[in-house]
């Protein structure tokens, strides 16, 4: 950022501070909220919309809401559960308004819901995706965690990486690479690896990172999940869920502005708009522009990002939502050195591979771009008083144009080729492949879900089928060798090796490998590809075809079981162009689950048992020999116990679980298999999201696992080892914020936090040995302002200046200390 934009920015915050604590002539609200049978409505949140003024009721059913400015207010009440009511009015200089209400539920029904309680900001006690029906965490068996949008903003989070830093036991293994298939992020998940495939509970594909700017909330899904979302799209260790915004009653949003360090700028919009007189058709809009640098000496990444919602409500039986999201992305591949996996190491960690983390070894025209489209219509028919009618038809593009390229350290092939021995340092060989494809989805629910009783008990259930389809087409080129770069071999030697190098590798015409001048451009990477001889045409198809029930069953007030079962029968078309690779495979899921409520609502005693599982193709031999397989498996135990105490303020989970792979398929020959492995992941995690004192909002966790390939073949080279997919052993994670809300600091606020990882065994093999990544602790802190309808933010990311990595058998390189500034307009 230059100093001229710079005091732009800074003389801005100063004008808008200085009007804003101006204007504030103290106005203020109360009242008191019942129910339609005259009992009072506890734990009701109120809020004055698109502000920050909010509160909930206490026993009585009173609120109050002081020190607001003067002016048109809506003022919302709500709760988990219940419909909303919203109602306008004005406050006038001094004036205290006296507002009450009638909530049309009966105390019966209130007992049926946990309240969302605005003291307890970070915390969200249900979820109608983690179980796809209605279901309060504590009397939810599985265990998930909740990012929501309130926290994003509050740590001015401006890429998706970084808001999944806020749940415990995951950690990020792999940067995202825009790459045609697999161009998202990977994230270690218990031990497994994992990428963010769902949106609203059904398939939402993309090439490249998230835009977190529809983001709602992020809920992190714990265990192998196969029963209730299938097994192509999760991860034995769990899945990543986003929810998006969804529009709401009355006119409202904001705009926002956001600048750092390595110039960033990011500009976003929300806004949100009833359509017509009666409202029954409701308009929202979000959207983002982001450009920013990397830290490194190239790179960069540029995104816009459109995401139009609509709802509209035909009747009190019938309603629609569509949910649309537009993003178009340009950027290069972040840096990630690839440890050579066919020789033992000649490097064991990041002191003796002697790297410079400021150096991409990369250039600005080696770009992606990665246009992705996702639909959603939801149709929503109310068949009685107890049951509902939910289809859903999602629709994906994904789309993957331009320059990939990664480094693999090759200093034993390139001696061998060479005739040289190299003493010291290493050389990595730059390796480019053209990308032209695209990834096309389909998935179409139909879902029933409601309640029902047998005698006195009472139970919640879902069925549905489920049908996905995906059609992959590839134009990709091969990876053709475009230069080649030295990490601490003699210089005199790199330049020697040249004639040996070119020869070596198809006489390809780099002006000098030392040198990256002429490179580093498109038509240096298109040089290197050229001798492979054109593109590669591919086009395949999958279709996957499911039906599953789950059932709660209320045995006693305080004590649920939860049975669901999945059949889901997987047909790969593969290459389309043959069909030698075709198979059919067939997987029952089932799951398992106990809760019991020692203190009804408050404390909870749980246990589970889930299952995933993952089709395995055929597999042809030299020899002509055809395996075939059943579907891998993976069974987890899980107990623990989740509480919410002090009126929701404390809200915690504590669990131990044990996941076991089995049927994984083992070569004990080139003409030979058997599908016998097993690996064991477990572990224990906890996570704690508190408000134990008004302004203190607190959200934590940790989590240990131990992961171990423990039966294959006796010649494996992982057997016995921690998997490479597992990340660190040990994380943790904290934010920890405090909002002045009286005295001369009123609207004022402080937030620090961050995360810790214990080391990680990125490459772990008995042959080639370990390299392993060093633990690291990284801080942030911000402080933030609320000024009417102005919200002002500094955030200091990676105080200390951490140097650390990620990896996945690749090294990763991450951001150095960063400072970010955010201006955001409520209307």
């Amino acid at each position: 950022m230059n100093t001229l934009n710079l005091k732009k920015i800074v003389t801005t915050l100063l004008i808008l501070c200085t009007v804003s604590i101006w204007a504030q002539d103290k106005a203020g609200v109360s009242g008191t909220i019942v129910l339609n049978d005259n009992t009072a409505a506890e734990s009701i949140s109120v809020e004055l919309k698109g502000t920050n003024y909010s509160t909930t009721t206490n026993a009585n059913g009173w609120y109050e809401i002081k020190n607001v400015k003067p002016g048109s207010y809506v003022i919302r009440i709500s709760a988990i559960g219940i419909m909303p009511v919203e109602e306008s009015f004005a406050l006038a200089q001094g004036e205290q308004a006296t507002k009450n209400f009638t909530l049309n539920e009966s105390a019966e029904q209130i007992k049926e819901i946990i309240i969302e309680s605005q003291s307890n900001k970070f915390a969200r006690q249900t979820s109608e995706v983690v179980s796809k029906m209605p279901l309060k965490d504590i009397e939810n068996p599985q265990v998930y965690n909740t990012i929501s949008a309130e926290l994003l903003k509050e740590q001015v989070v401006t890429n998706f990486d970084d808001a999944l830093k806020n749940a415990p036991g995951i950690d990020k293994l792999w940067e995202s690479t825009g790459r045609g298939g697999d161009g998202a992020g990977y994230f270690t998940l218990r031990g497994f690896a994992v990428q963010p495939t769902m949106i609203n509970g059904v398939p939402g594909l993309g090439n490249g990172s998230p835009d977190p700017q529809n983001i709602e909330r992020i809920e992190v899904i714990k265990g192998p999940s196969g029963t209730l979302f299938g097994g192509t799209l999760t991860s034995y260790g769990g899945l990543i869920n986003i929810t998006t915004k969804k529009p709401y009653d009355t006119f409202g949003g904001n705009i926002s502005y956001t600048a750092g360090t390595y110039g960033l700028n990011r500009y976003t919009l929300d806004v949100n708009t009833p359509l017509g007189k009666d409202n029954k058709a409701k308009l929202r809009l979000n959207a983002a522009y982001h450009t920013e640098n990397s830290f490194q000496d190239a790179g960069f990444k540029k995104s816009l990002f459109v995401a139009p919602s609509l709802s509209y409500k035909v009747n009190e039986k019938l309603s629609f939502l569509v949910n649309t999201e537009f993003y178009n992305g340009r950027s290069t591949n972040q840096t990630m050195l690839f440890v050579d996996r066919s020789a033992p190491l000649r490097a064991h960690n990041m002191a003796e591979l002697g790297y410079n983390p400021y150096r991409s070894y990369t250039g600005n025209d080696l770009y992606m771009d990665t246009p992705t489209f996702n639909f959603q219509g939801q149709m929503f028919y109310k068949l009685s008083s107890q049951w509902t009618s939910q289809t859903i038809l999602s629709r994906t593009s994904a789309k993957s144009d331009g320059y990939y390229s990664y480094l693999y350290e090759g200093t034993s092939t390139i001696e061998a080729l060479a005739g040289t021995t190299i003493e010291e340092g290493l050389i990595f060989a730059r390796y480019t492949s053209k990308q032209n494809s695209q990834t096309i989805g389909t998935d179409i629910q139909q879902n029933f879900i409601g309640e029902f009783n047998i005698g006195s008990v009472k139970n919640k259930f879902i069925g549905g089928l489920d049908y996905y389809n995906t059609n992959v087409i590839g134009n990709n080129t091969g990876y053709g060798t475009q230069g080649f770069v030295n990490i601490g071999v003699d210089a005199d030697l790199f330049a020697a090796l040249a004639p040996q190098l070119h020869a070596a590798f198809g006489g390809i015409p780099i002006s000098n490998i030392a040198d990256d001048t002429g490179v580093l451009t498109q038509a240096g990477a298109d040089a290197g590809i050229l001798p492979l001889g054109g593109v590669n045409y591919t086009k395949s198809k999958q279709e996957i075809f499911s039906a599953y029930a789950s059932d709660v069953a209320y045995l006693l007030p305080n004590l649920s079981v939860m049975a669901s079962l999945r059949v889901d029968h997987f047909s790969n078309k593969g290459d389309l162009s043959t069909t030698a690779d075709d198979y059919n495979q067939t997987a029952l899921s089932p799951k398992f689950g106990v809760v019991f409520q020692p203190i009804l609502d408050k404390v909870a005693v749980f246990a589970n048992y889930m299952n995933g599982f993952s089709n395995v193709a055929p597999v042809l031999t030299p020899g002509g020999n055809i395996f075939t397989f059943d579907p891998e498996q993976a069974n987890q135990l899980e107990f623990g116990t989740k509480l919410n105490l002090l009126d929701n303020k404390f809200n915690a989970t504590v669990s131990y679980y044990n996941t076991k792979v089995t049927n994984t398929v083992i070569q004990v020959s080139p003409e030979d298999y058997i599908q016998d492995g097993e690996q064991v992941n477990k572990g224990i995690e906890a996570s704690i999201t508190t408000s134990p004192i008004e302004g203190l909002n607190i959200i934590a966790g940790y989590s240990y696992n131990d992961s171990r390939l423990e039966k294959a073949d006796p010649t494996n080279d992982f057997l016995g080892r921690r998997p490479e997919s597992a990340g660190p052993q040990n994380l943790a994670n904290l934010w920890a914020s405090y909002k002045f809300s009286a005295g001369a600091l009123n609207g004022f606020g402080l937030g620090f936090g961050g995360n810790y990882g214990s080391e990680n065994k990125i490459f772990n093999r008995n042959l080639g040995g370990t390299f392993t990544l060093p633990e690291y602790t990284v801080l942030n802190a911000s402080v933030f302002y609320n000024a009417a309808d102005f919200v002002i933010t500094l955030k200091l990311d990676n105080i200390t200046d951490k140097e650390y990595y990620k990896g996945w058998s690749t090294i990763s390189p991450q951001r150095p200390r960063m400072f970010a500034a955010n201006l955001t307009y409520n209307f």
